[in-house]
């Protein structure tokens, strides 16, 4: 991830998106508590791809994004049971 404020932020977003042209983001759901906000998404990078689930977590502060946690999985091929990531 990038440094410290906006620009960084966005200097990442557009490499990735670069390096990445047929990136898709399929936002799932959206939790908010208080000055929290998760976003559990699909992210896939081309048509082919299985996909990364993601979990963003970020801090709000006078309507602005102060911190930034995420986890991330790669959607498998297979699963031991019949739960999906979404």
């Amino acid at each position: 991830m990038g440094g410290d404020g906006p620009q960084p932020f966005i200097e990442f977003v557009n490499g990735y998106v670069g390096h990445f042209p047929d990136l898709r983001v399929d936002i799932k759901r959206v939790i908010a508590e208080g000055e929290l906000v998760v976003t559990h998404s699909l992210i896939k990078t081309s048509a082919e791809d299985r996909g990364t689930a993601a979990a963003d977590i970020v801090r709000l502060e006078d309507g602005k994004v102060v911190e930034h946690w995420d986890v991330l999985q790669p959607v498998p091929e297979t699963t031991a049971n019949d739960n999906t990531m979404f």
